[in-house]
């Protein structure tokens, strides 16, 4: 399909939702939409998947394709996407398989060690797991202190802490299974941390990669939205084989996953130059602020442009003319 026809098909651009990051969301529906007109096309709308009207106006609406900006639960576990399967609606990004997988760590995890990805070693356990102090005891001792505890189908950080006093491990899994999911404890892998966006379908290939630098004992929710020139450094400061191999394996990772669209992969790299696979995201942020748009840009592919290639690989997937 030429750009010209591209740009004059009816885009539903879906945000907010119900999960920790409505907000976030909705931030990065409101860039997206305004990047796809930038690009030039001339039927764009928004819809909030919390409204009253959303189905409505989604499926009275002759939209061509939905652009999904949902983070998190019912947006990013494949939910949404099992709706626009329903509907006939080619949308953006992973479809549900793929999205539903990614979205629990611990699946993701075997996917990824079968693989070939290292993975930090980490126990799944019940969202209302208390341990006795043996446990704790026997936990610390397998996997060592610090741990980070974390919601099993969570994003963005939200509900994670850095536990560095066996004390401390029961109030972290009890802030982790808030939400009423599973619990992942992992153990603390010390180095680089980096993060590296992949888009595409069957051509998949990585952007470059960034170096993510903190004052904090990790990237928390609340760095992750401060402006990005504080605390991404483009490209990453690794070594030419260990940069090359972080973009392999985040592409391997989209491909094993069954990603579409685009992904960010993040990794710790350990002081032997080794990445180790944290998660993959299948919808990152689109914020000003994000990851993604941040290495696109670095990369030579502006946010309108990075948002009209998505589109693309929409109908793509869905089988149409593109």
């Amino acid at each position: 399909m030429d750009r010209e026809r591209l740009r004059s098909l009816r885009v539903a651009v879906i945000g907010g939702g119900w999960s920790d990051e409505r907000e976030i969301s909705l931030k990065s529906a409101s860039r997206c939409h305004d990047a796809l007109v930038e690009a030039g096309f001339t039927n764009v709308d928004t819809l909030d998947l919390a409204a009253r009207d959303f189905l409505t106006r989604l499926v009275s609406g002759s939209y061509d394709v939905a652009f999904v900006a949902m983070h998190g639960a019912y947006g990013e576990d494949g939910c949404v996407q099992g709706l626009l399967e329903v509907l006939h609606l080619p949308y953006t990004f992973s479809g549900v398989a793929a999205s539903a997988v990614s979205s629990e760590k611990q699946l993701a995890k075997a996917v990824f060690d079968e693989a070939g990805i290292r993975t930090p070693r980490g126990v799944d356990m019940p969202a209302d797991a208390r341990l006795s102090q043996e446990e704790v005891d026997e936990l610390v001792a397998r996997l060592g202190l610090p741990l980070f505890v974390k919601p099993a189908a969570n994003g963005s950080s939200f509900g994670i802490t850095r536990v560095t006093e066996p004390a401390g491990v029961n109030d972290a899994i009890a802030k982790a299974g808030a939400a009423g999911g599973r619990v992942l404890v992992e153990e603390c892998v010390e180095g680089t941390e980096i993060t590296v966006p992949v888009i595409g379908n069957a051509d998949a290939h990585a952007l470059p990669v960034v170096e993510i630098v903190t004052g904090a004992d990790f990237y928390d929710v609340t760095v992750k939205y401060e402006p990005s020139a504080l605390h991404h450094v483009i490209p990453a400061r690794l070594e030419p084989g260990v940069y090359a191999r972080a973009q392999e394996l985040a592409v391997r990772a989209h491909k094993a996953l069954g990603c579409r669209g685009c992904s960010r992969s993040d990794f710790i790299v350990t002081g032997s130059g080794e990445p180790v696979i944290l998660e993959t995201n299948t919808i990152p942020g689109m914020t000003a602020e994000s990851l993604l748009p941040d290495s696109a840009r670095h990369g030579g592919i502006e946010f309108p442009e990075l948002c009209t290639r998505f589109v693309e690989y929409a109908l793509e997937a869905a089988g149409e003319d593109c």
